[in-house]
């Protein structure tokens, strides 16, 4: 018998259903006997691109993020369409977002963003091999493309530059692998 914690859903019921994610809360029974409720953020999934242009310089996107209210240097991203191969939507986002299309992509990882409160589990890609082709972007997307070295890109994490996490993430990530 496993010491670790679990949970048994008793009732479930969507409270929103949006066109990006739904919210759905859950009554669960704890595995220690405490009824509770969670509020669950359930999310189609997404990718993270790592574009390389060589050895050491990556590609990177400036864009504007309502949520936070700023403007946020980032790693390419994007969620993935429903019956879409996670690879598949790494190809398609990167030439979208960047106007690079890769030769070849390699699965890293994969990574849960807030597994506190939800479902999204993103799937981090190294990209290679790029060619540039022109940007495919949506109506409602304004994204400037940003070429960094590594070793800039980790200065600018340390100083505060970068502070969306799944880029921290997939810089230090690449760090790590390339060292």
């Amino acid at each position: 018998m496993s010491d670790e914690a679990h949970e048994k859903v008793v009732e479930s019921k969507f409270v929103y259903k949006g066109r990006l994610f739904n919210v759905r809360v859950d009554k669960v029974l704890t595995s220690w006997g405490k009824s509770t409720v969670r509020e669950i953020v359930e999310h189609p999934g997404a990718v993270v691109i790592i574009p390389l242009l060589d050895k050491e310089t990556i590609v990177l996107v400036r864009q504007y993020r309502h949520a936070v209210g700023k403007v946020l240097l980032e790693l390419p991203a994007g969620t993935i369409e429903a019956g879409e191969d996670p690879e598949m939507c790494a190809y398609r986002e990167l030439e979208e977002e960047t106007g690079f299309v890769a030769g070849r992509m390699e699965k890293v990882t994969t990574l849960y963003l807030a597994p506190g409160y939800s479902t999204e589990i993103v799937h981090l890609y190294v990209a290679s091999d790029l060619k540039t082709v022109g940007q495919k972007l949506e109506p409602d997307e304004k994204i400037k493309v940003v070429i960094l070295k590594i070793d800039d890109a980790i200065d600018m994490i340390v100083g505060g530059e970068i502070e969306d996490a799944k880029t921290v993430a997939g810089i230090l990530l690449l760090k790590k692998l390339t060292s």
